[in-house]
């Protein structure tokens, strides 16, 4: 097994507790998240450093060629670029440490992303079945990180409400941090991308018809036009969406 490791200069003195990570990820770490693709533990370094190790699984089919040909550079490689790039634009996501890929006779098996760990507390999951009082300052706050993210000429491809970490700073203040970047668009974003992007959140009707109400003047549109797009893209999703899983909250199309 070949292994190709990148380490930001910064965190060279805990390069050996990385280099480890890999072998450790099934029998030592905390849990935070486990699906079909990806597994995410934290781990603390010798230092105290407290770091997130995604592993991305093994491609399958023709994936596997697309990856390991260059074809497409893979996720985790993809998103230990972008994170450093949305820093320096300003754009809050956790700070990228290493990136870790093994291969196997040429082939991309096993990579690994490490990032520091987010100390915000709260993921958007929780406007589900938000009151007005609780998602109204949500939705403009969202508004506002959304159009800075776009003015900088970033989208997410994914602005779901398990990419969204958030908490209050010193001030009260609803500060954002994004996650799950391997998936971005960098460039001009059109209206229609800007809010078909806000279709797969979750909440209240009323959540997402501020959240687009909001921004659309932020970003001088018009209105009614920014909302019959969202809304629509908004219908399409969750009416595939439901075909497949159960939706955890209640869903006002």
């Amino acid at each position: 097994m070949k292994r190709k490791i990148t380490i930001k200069k910064e965190y060279n003195n805990i390069r050996s507790f990385i280099k480890l990570l890999p072998g450790v990820m099934d029998t030592e770490g905390t849990y935070i998240y486990g699906g079909r693709r990806n597994l995410i533990k934290k781990f603390t370094a010798p230092d105290g450093t407290v770091v997130n190790v995604k592993r991305y699984k093994i491609p399958q089919g023709i994936n596997k060629l697309v990856y390991s040909l260059g074809i497409r550079r893979p996720k985790g490689e993809r998103a230990y670029e972008y994170a450093t790039r949305l820093q320096q634009l300003g754009i809050p996501t956790p700070e990228a440490i290493a990136y870790i890929e093994q291969r196997h006779m040429g082939l991309l098996a096993e990579s690994f992303l490490i990032t520091r760990q987010c100390p915000y507390t709260h993921l958007l999951y929780e406007m589900g079945n938000a009151s007005k009082e609780q998602y109204m300052p949500m939705a403009k706050a969202l508004a506002h990180f959304a159009y800075d993210m776009h003015s900088k000429g970033v989208l997410h491809l994914d602005f779901s409400p398990g990419n969204i970490l958030w908490d209050y700073d010193h001030d009260g203040n609803i500060i954002f941090s994004i996650v799950d970047i391997n998936r971005m668009h960098f460039g001009t974003i059109t209206q229609k991308q800007a809010c078909c992007s806000f279709s797969r959140l979750w909440g209240p009707k009323e959540f997402i018809v501020s959240i687009v109400s909001e921004y659309a003047q932020l970003a001088g549109y018009d209105i009614s036009s920014s909302m019959n797009i969202c809304l629509e893209e908004r219908r399409r999703f969750w009416t595939r969406y439901q075909r497949k899983r159960e939706i955890e909250f209640n869903l006002e199309l």
